[in-house]
């Protein structure tokens, strides 16, 4: 099967769509349970919340500094060997660090590892639309996302299990296979993304501030990441400490947002993509930070399940749709450079929120912490759809009309 040169409508490749999914949930539980083992090993060690910190600051780094190489890349590199060469070298990365106990020598490794990262994520995001029809993008974009947050719930419990029984270097040793399994989705893959250059072999022009409402978007998004990172240091204290939840109810609590994003994947991928605009998106921001608003006032733990399962569900409505408008306002040939650009975006406002949660949760009362970070989120996103209301409407660049030239077939 291949796209052809006129105006008919490809068919969708449900198969590599599944392909891509299943890897992801592979490739996702593997990064996770990495992450857990790891935290726990230093943890164990007597190295204390710094090490920890540092840890995640490591896997969070370089996903937001290399966004300008790794999106040029994304776009300009055959995309099978960028899926192909740097999963096997996080595998072999995965090995060392099997074998690896001191801190500083884990940290340098798990930020080797979120190079590699760096350099798949963009490639994956602009490869999923050219392997549907515009229509099927949003069912294709949940099943990705659903796959992802099975690997996010399995993982964490996996890891308790294997390090309490075996120790931390085989999980290890699955993450470094679960790499592997990404190569070998990589070359079974029908879709193929070719680098697109101009006449004089530069880049299709492309930046995201000629886009305002995207920009506002991404913004948008970025204040509400900084918010959901902060919280999730918070709601430690606040559940432990001000609502007096056990360990059991904790991580009860803790899984219902993970849940609830299952849940709205599987509701949101059914929007008609026609339907799904940078307004919505807000809306569905919104709909997310109502319920930490609400938290704050919450009289026990049990209260705030239902809660984090309500934004779950849409935070799972966010992730679906930021892939359809992404590649809606994007020209296909520059998709990796927008997807680097977003996910640079996240992780800096992830690791802004990560750095400004333990100073505040020393200083402040986490009850009235909950409340400023869920208001500030409200007031953002809201703020955002004022100003992208008065933005005249834009067509979306994908286009059922002509298939897109820079992905083949084989």
């Amino acid at each position: 099967m291949s796209f052809t040169s006129g105006g008919s409508v490809p068919e969708s490749r449900w198969g590599d769509v599944y392909l891509v999914a299943g890897s992801r949930a592979v490739s996702v539980c593997g990064d996770f349970l990495a992450a857990t083992t790891l935290a726990l090993v230093l943890a164990e060690g007597g190295h204390g919340g710094l090490a920890v910190s540092g840890l995640m600051l490591a896997a969070s780094l370089p996903l937001a500094l290399l966004a300008p190489i790794t999106g040029r890349v994304a776009d300009r590199v055959d995309s099978r060997i960028v899926l192909a060469v740097a999963p096997l070298g996080q595998s072999v990365i995965c090995l060392v660090l099997a074998f690896t106990s001191h801190p500083v020598a884990i940290m340098g490794l798990v930020a080797l590892l979120a190079c590699g990262l760096a350099f798949t994520q963009p490639v994956l995001g602009a490869l999923l639309p050219e392997m549907v029809r515009p229509a099927d993008l949003p069912k294709a974009s949940g099943l990705s996302q659903t796959a992802g947050n099975i690997g996010m719930l399995v993982a964490p419990a996996l890891a308790g299990v294997l390090v309490g029984q075996s120790g931390a270097r085989l999980p290890l040793l699955l993450d470094a296979a679960s790499y592997l399994a990404l190569v070998g989705a990589a070359l079974a893959l029908r879709t193929r993304r070719t680098g697109r250059t101009t006449a004089k072999g530069a880049l299709v022009p492309w930046r995201l501030r000629d886009d305002r409402t995207l920009t506002v978007m991404v913004g948008v998004l970025a204040a509400t990441i900084a918010g959901v990172s902060a919280i999730s240091v918070v709601e430690v204290f606040f559940l432990r400490d001000t609502l007096g939840a056990s360990t059991t109810v904790f991580g009860l609590v803790a899984a219902s947002w993970t849940a609830g994003m299952l849940l709205g994947n599987g509701i949101f991928s059914q929007v008609p993509p026609r339907r799904i605009t940078v307004s919505a998106l807000l809306l569905v921001v919104v709909g997310s930070c109502v319920p930490v608003v609400v938290a704050a006032a919450a009289p026990g733990p049990f209260w705030i399940i239902p809660l984090w399962v309500a934004g779950g569900v849409c935070n799972g409505g966010i992730n679906v749709f930021i892939m359809v408008i992404v590649a809606g306002r994007t020209p296909s040939a520059a998709r990796g450079r927008a997807f680097a650009s977003l996910n640079a975006s996240v992780q800096g406002a992830g690791m802004i929120g990560l750095l400004a949660a333990g100073p505040l949760v020393d200083r402040f009362d986490p009850r009235l912490l909950v409340a400023v970070v869920g208001t500030f989120g409200l007031v953002t996103a809201l703020s955002g759809l004022v100003v992208v209301r008065r933005e005249p409407p834009s067509d979306p660049v994908m286009s059922t009309s002509r298939p897109p030239r820079d992905s083949v077939a084989t």
